[in-house]
């Protein structure tokens, strides 16, 4: 299964996916470009930004990716 298969699946059961899980649950570090691949391919995928706090106590924002169905 590609990276994008293994996206555009989660995305279907899960609803929604942002960079950290896509590197941890599906093995894909540039998560964006698969976003804009499956884009290309005639999905409509949404992108908010979410805020996270990292281990330092840093606040700041990610994309979150959702497709629209």
């Amino acid at each position: 299964m590609s990276q994008k298969e293994r996206v555009l699946q989660h995305l279907q059961e899960h609803k929604t996916l942002d960079p950290l899980q896509a590197w941890v649950k599906l093995g894909v570090y540039r998560l964006s470009a698969r976003v804009h691949d499956l884009r290309g391919d005639g999905h409509t995928i949404d992108m908010t930004r979410k805020k996270v706090t990292n281990r330092h106590g840093e606040e700041f924002h990610v994309a979150e990716y959702r497709l629209d169905v």
